[in-house]
């Protein structure tokens, strides 16, 4: 138990951290833009090596490979439920749209985190990509947030909720699977991956190269290495 609250606080203090930043600074637009690419790239080496490659040696390949499918489709699915909600709200629903999927993205990833304790006693990779990925976003909902009337209370108080939900979300992924078996274990792992991977797809590399262009691959690239690298360590 003490791992996972471990783990869920420093992966969701982004969230909360993110919203501080984003009350009293704009940073450039392509700063932003090249943070959220190393998150991307962490994020495709960390499910890559710590969750996929895990669930295919737990359980094979027909395991594996239903659960990633299954995890990719429900993420599609509530994702797109969730954008036909928000696309009727205009510019005073930014903020709040953003911190929904942020904390859509974020419940499959925190999962994920949490499966990685179960499975292997918790990936430092995929901790360090998630704290990375809800920095810029926290930061910039936090921002729409004031920008469109909110107070400062407000604004922190909502960021500090998604970040409990998502710290819960990696203790639940952590104590609910100890002791099940291997095919289980496989199937969870990979749809967390799946989830996470259509989200990249999804949301993260689209909106990196929309605001920070082709040059934001050198920092996918450099994310991707180093989360390799700690995977590794």
């Amino acid at each position: 138990m003490t791992s996972a609250v471990l783990f869920g606080l420093c992966a969701s203090s982004a969230l909360v951290v993110g919203a501080l930043a984003g009350l009293k600074w704009e940073p450039p637009q392509r700063l932003l833009a090249a943070i959220l690419a190393f998150a991307a790239g962490a994020l495709t080496a960390a499910l890559s090596f710590e969750l996929f490659e895990v669930s295919f040696q737990k359980g094979g390949t027909l395991n594996s490979a239903v659960g990633l499918i299954a995890g990719a489709v429900v993420f599609i699915g509530i994702d797109a439920a969730l954008d036909r909600r928000v696309r009727s709200t205009g510019g005073s629903g930014v903020g709040l749209a953003l911190l929904a999927a942020v904390t859509l993205d974020g419940v499959p990833e925190n999962l994920a985190l949490g499966t990685t304790l179960a499975g292997s006693g918790g990936s430092i990779a995929l901790l360090v990509a998630i704290f990375v990925s809800k920095l810029p976003e926290s930061l910039v909902g936090a921002r729409s947030m004031r920008e469109n009337g909110r107070s400062a209370r407000f604004v922190i108080g909502t960021w500090l909720i998604a970040a409990i939900a998502l710290a819960l979300a990696v203790i639940a992924g952590g104590e609910l699977l100890k002791g099940v078996g291997d095919a289980t274990l496989s199937v969870v792992l990979a749809f967390a991956g799946g989830a996470v991977l259509a989200s990249l797809v999804d949301t993260l590399f689209p909106k990196a190269y929309e605001d920070g262009g082709p040059w934001v691959a050198i920092a996918t690239v450099a994310g991707f290495l180093v989360s390799f690298l700690l995977g590794t360590a």
